[in-house]
């Protein structure tokens, strides 16, 4: 028996300068500079600087399509689906630098060529006496230890491993001699195997002291019950009063459970942020700006525009001429294409930037986290007139230097709440308020969840137990247990 089926699909069909408009849209300032100076090395036809004295748009209407060879290639609107094209993965890596300034379009950030991670190591490893055998292992040890600082590896496997792809043949023992050598290595508690072992390394590095001491004992014979924070049996354990286990405490505290994550050189990407925006605080009226290097000075070349003139105006067209201005004007269109695209760039950039400004006004003012409204894209798509998705691009990846830091713009947008008087608040809010109850709590007595929920329902936000572990571990905020202090 047949069926027949009725199979309806709706897709969103864009040109293809529509669906690179979109892509310049989504990029952050850095990366759309890197794409500019991409165009402009790939496109003779487009400069940069203000064109003097010349028209632009003198041969902007001029019509070519006589001398159109390509017009088989020609790629068709209804060809491409958006959907091909486009997505989150599209914005290009980028180093940024924090900086809290918007006239930063004239400066420039000096880099020091990075030394890696590893390589710092092996330059500390040229410092000790070894013979060839033990140089091989220590830096094959080295070549061991992860971004963190660790050698998550046993050592029979480091053995077996050196014998089969190094043709190092040793023994464990030989390995485990080697190994304390890399524990001498800065910093302190690289190459350890676990995280008792690194704390260990770095408190036998501390000069002697009655705490030092102790932590050493407790890291060394009581890790289970400091992990816990089993503090009623430490000092039943060691018979010593508060303030000693406290200072003892204190001393493990001040260590670093990454010692690799803290070598300056190891971060794969620096994290430099440009502000793609700033907003000032002027006679109490918030002022929008947008960071000059996003709106740069471009114009069709004139030697390209005279040289399709002076094509127009010959008697004797070749074909290799033919040819050549077949070029020149696919230069020149896709030069003022790319150039209108900026402008429409910037504008998008602008409104969008603008319309969640004023939404969020009271925030801007002063800096109050709970005066964040409730936000959503389509709010902002709704007031400015355009696509969601184009809001979201804007907002994912851009920044905006505030009188309180340089944020993140799609960190202004959150969901609705209710509070025990019917009115949405922002989530915002609500984690802005969770954070500051955890940081009033008794340390000695740490809040548990269903206790938190409690104090937020008496400040007038009805919130399940479930939602309030939700919204600490977003907020980075361990359990009760790991925050309790002695």
């Amino acid at each position: 028996m047949l069926k027949q089926f009725l199979n309806l699909k709706l897709s969103q069909k864009l040109s293809p300068q529509q669906i690179q408009l979109m892509k310049l849209i989504q990029l952050p300032t850095q990366a759309f500079e890197q794409r500019l100076l991409e165009e402009m090395n790939e496109n003779p036809a487009l400069e940069a600087g203000k064109e003097d004295e010349y028209e632009a748009d003198e041969y902007a209407n001029d019509d070519y399509d006589d001398y159109d060879d390509a017009e088989s290639d020609r790629i068709e609107a209804d060809d491409i689906n958006i959907d091909e094209y486009l997505s989150d993965d599209d914005t290009p890596d980028y180093k940024t630098q924090v900086n809290n300034y918007s006239d930063d379009e004239e400066r420039e950030t000096p880099f020091a060529a990075p030394i890696s991670f590893h390589q710092d190591l092996i330059n500390q490893l040229n410092t000790f006496i070894l013979n060839d055998e033990e140089r091989e292992i220590a830096e094959f040890l080295v070549g061991s230890i992860d971004d963190m600082g660790y050698i998550r590896r046993s050592i029979p496997d480091i053995v077996d491993d050196m014998a089969f792809t190094q043709g190092i043949y040793t023994d464990e023992a030989m390995v485990e001699k080697m190994l304390t050598v890399i524990h001498e290595l800065e910093p302190s508690g690289v190459g350890a195997r676990d995280l008792q072992e690194c704390l260990l390394l770095q408190l036998k590095h501390k000069t002697p002291t009655e705490y030092v001491d102790l932590a050493i004992d407790i890291i060394e014979n009581q890790f289970d019950a400091f992990t816990k924070k089993h503090y009623d049996k430490l000092l039943q354990k060691y018979s010593v009063s508060n303030e000693q286990l406290k200072k003892a405490i204190h001393e493990i505290e001040r260590l670093n459970p990454k010692p690799g994550g803290s070598f300056a050189g190891n971060n794969k990407v620096t994290e430099n942020v440009v502000p793609d925006f700033a907003i000032r605080i002027v006679d109490g009226e918030l002022e929008l700006t947008l960071n000059g290097r996003n709106a740069p000075s471009l114009h069709v070349s004139k030697d390209y525009q005279e040289m399709m003139q002076t094509y127009k105006e010959s008697k004797d067209k070749s074909t290799a001429q033919k040819d050549a201005v077949q070029f020149i004007k696919q230069k020149l269109d896709s030069a003022k294409w790319f150039i209108d695209a900026i402008r429409q760039r910037q504008e998008t950039l602008f409104v969008t930037m603008n319309a969640i400004m004023h939404y969020q006004e009271e925030y801007f003012l002063d800096g109050d986290e709970t005066k964040l409204k409730p936000m959503i894209l389509k709010d902002i798509a709704d007031m400015v007139g355009l696509d969601i998705s184009t809001i979201s691009r804007v907002a994912n990846s851009k920044y905006v230097e505030t009188p309180y830091g340089t944020k993140l713009i799609k960190e202004f947008f959150s969901e609705a709440m209710k509070n025990d008087q019917g009115e949405d608040v922002s989530t915002l809010e609500i984690k802005k308020i969770l954070k500051n109850t955890i940081e009033e709590e008794d340390k000695r007595k740490p809040l548990p969840d269903d206790q938190l929920a409690e104090i937020l329902k008496e400040k007038g936000y009805p919130i399940a137990r479930r939602t309030i572990a939700k919204y600490r571990e977003q907020l980075d905020i361990p359990v009760a247990r790991m925050r309790k202090k002695i």
